[in-house]
């Protein structure tokens, strides 16, 4: 198989695997317990929040470990969100029409709280324009939540510029206005500096860069209005209950780390992979457009959109021909409709409905995209020509 879904998930990076095993076997102790087995399973805790904060520039006491992404989000925004409403600051939340489900979804639940919530647009490229983000902000403004980089189209966001305008309009409102960023897909790719970005909370996945499924982080900076949305006992200090996953913890520490340190090579790889295969193929078939945007997108993001053809069914077509693909977010694929991020930039239904996303790994090589280039042109006009017969 060529697997070309890596935005979707990624293979268990082997040094990750290592970090876990003494946890799934002989170190099980429930690290809220007192006896050896217990003390090393908390000792991997610790460990393990110091080297995720190294990561991400914040302290070890401001990380939070959680289940995975939509975990981290979701509890991101109704965290702060009712925290900010019962401290009666306001009930305006601020984010964009692209984001990943797990945000808008939960922007949907709050509104049914007595939340209102402002959808900024984006370009045809997929970017959000900072200043429409702080144009957005009123005296009623509680919460922002922008991603970092689409998962979709690979888009990078300008979340610093966002954040460092969002703070000055907060000063002259004289309020606190957190900012959230969904990062889940920039580790390996894209600084994660908190300081840097601007941001108070930033959420993480660890499948997505080599860790295991199941885990996840959320940065909350302290001083952040926040309720914990899962009570029960006093895990990661009151603010997530629940028996920790230790080995889950300790294998996405090991990867987040391993990410980082192979940032340049990672993005040097996939960089020069994707840009020979989405040139390519925009070369070869024609009735093709790339998606996001052509310069300031995740190095290992190729999404394409094919006039005539139903994403899913090409899916379906190069999975036969032994290519693992996409027609969109993964989370999405059961229930398939046209991706409402291409919608969202503007695509004209044909094109919405004909989106590719092919997303690399510093493990491909050269001859994944030759077997690519062999088969999918021949692929979409046979599509095509389905589709005509109809």
């Amino acid at each position: 198989m060529i697997y070309l879904d890596n935005a979707a998930t990624t293979p268990l990076h082997p040094k990750a695997l290592e970090a876990m095993l003494p946890y799934l076997t002989e170190r099980f102790g429930n690290p809220s317990a007192t006896y050896s087995s217990a003390r090393h399973a908390q000792k991997a805790i610790d460990d393990a929040r110091k080297a995720v904060a190294a990561v991400l520039n914040c302290r070890p006491t401001d990380v939070i470990f959680t289940s995975g992404g939509t975990e981290s989000i979701n509890t991101a925004l109704k965290g702060v969100a009712l925290a900010q409403q019962k401290a009666r600051a306001g009930n305006h939340i601020v984010t964009t029409t692209i984001e990943h489900d797990s945000a808008l979804n939960t922007c949907n639940y709050l509104e049914q709280f007595g939340f209102e919530v402002t959808y900024v647009p984006v370009d045809s490229h997929g970017s959000v324009d900072p200043e429409a983000v702080a144009s957005a902000v009123t005296e009623r403004t509680v919460l922002i939540s922008v991603m970092l980089a689409n998962n979709e189209v690979g888009t990078i966001e300008p979340v610093a510029a966002i954040a460092k305008l969002v703070g000055e309009r907060a000063r002259q409102l004289k309020r606190r206005i957190p900012v959230h960023t969904d990062a889940v897909q920039a580790p390996g790719s894209l600084d994660l500096n908190v300081e840097a970005l601007g941001v108070d909370l930033l959420s993480l996945s660890a499948h997505k860069f080599g860790g295991p499924k199941g885990a996840g982080v959320l940065f909350l900076r302290r001083g952040v209005p926040f309720i914990s949305q899962l009570t029960g006992g006093g895990q990661e200090r009151q603010r997530r209950a629940g028996t920790e996953n230790v080995a889950g913890i300790a294998g996405q520490a090991t990867a987040l780390t391993l990410a980082e340190d192979n940032r340049d090579a990672y993005n040097a790889t996939c960089m020069a992979l994707r840009d020979r295969l989405t040139r390519e193929v925009l070369a070869v078939v024609p009735d093709s457009r790339l998606n996001g945007h052509p310069s300031e997108r995740l190095a290992a993001n190729v999404n394409i959109s094919f006039r005539g053809v139903r994403g899913d069914n090409l899916v379906a077509a190069l999975d036969k021909a032994g290519i693992a693909a996409s027609a969109g977010a993964a989370c999405g694929m059961q229930t398939w409709e046209p991706s409402h991020v291409l919608l969202a930039m503007g695509l004209s239904m044909p094109d919405a409905v004909g989106g590719l996303r092919l997303t690399l790994s510093a493990q491909n090589t050269d001859a994944d995209v030759d077997g690519v280039l062999a088969v999918l042109p021949g692929l979409v006009q046979a599509q095509r020509s389905l589709a005509a017969a109809r």
